[in-house]
């Protein structure tokens, strides 16, 4: 059987940046020219995250800070802990706005609510587009044909997930393959070490939500490492 084109096998460096921003070339453009980006910024938040939950509030700053050309970026966070306990911030246009949220949550032992977080954001991007959902987790806890059932739903709705695993716990990996196959997004594991490369990927993908697959040249172009991308995406860009 062929290899799943939208599976980013864990790389270190440069190879993995290159590698998702082949994915993010070839998913549908979500973005609406002229108007501000928005990226729902989602994380699992039990007691297993809490590490990388920190690392993820020093990160995100370069989310905001590679689209302030493009017109902007609005981020939503939204996350899950504890006892179905679900909640999601107000949308923010700023790394100033969005750090006071993230650092004031504290994680909690639980089982995830990913089914719960794809159906917010349905309901969401009926009420104003999402371009696109970031995800990132260690693992998942359900019915895979539930959550994929959703999924699908979101898909038709042309909102791309992209799903960044920390670990290598395999029914985990499955199901977010498939999650990032019916949604025409991708998907990227990582560890502790790669904190850089999930820096790298994260703002690819809010580049792309900002700016489309134009803005997302001009980023690779951007970075010595992956001028190799911007060649081969050329008439794509547009």
């Amino acid at each position: 059987m062929a290899k799943d084109k939208r599976d980013i096998s864990a790389k270190s460096g440069n190879a993995g940046v290159q590698d998702f921003l082949n994915k993010l070339a070839a998913t549908p453009t979500a973005h609406a020219a002229g108007g501000r980006g928005r990226l729902l910024f989602a994380m699992d938040a039990t007691a297993s995250r809490e590490p990388s939950w920190d690392a993820a509030c020093q990160i995100q700053g370069d989310m905001f800070a590679q689209t302030a050309t493009l017109g902007g970026l609005d981020v939503q966070l939204a996350y899950y802990r504890g006892y179905k306990d679900f909640r999601a911030t107000p949308w923010v246009s700023t790394s100033a706005d969005l750090i006071p949220f993230m650092t004031r949550v504290r994680c909690l032992g639980g089982q995830t609510q990913i089914e719960r977080l794809l159906r917010y954001a349905v309901r969401e991007t009926t009420k104003q587009r999402i371009n696109a959902l970031v995800f990132v987790g260690d693992c998942l806890e359900e019915d895979v044909d539930q959550v994929c059932a959703v999924a699908g739903e979101l898909g038709m709705l042309g909102v791309p997930c992209f799903l960044f695993h920390e670990g290598q716990e395999p029914t985990t990996r499955r199901a977010f393959k498939q999650i990032a196959t019916l949604t025409q997004g991708a998907y990227c594991s990582f560890d502790a070490s790669s904190a850089a490369q999930l820096r790298d990927l994260l703002s690819a993908v809010a580049v792309y939500a900002a700016g489309g697959r134009k803005a997302l040249a001009d980023f690779s172009k951007g970075k010595a490492a992956v001028l190799q991308i911007a060649h081969q995406m050329g008439g794509k860009a547009k």
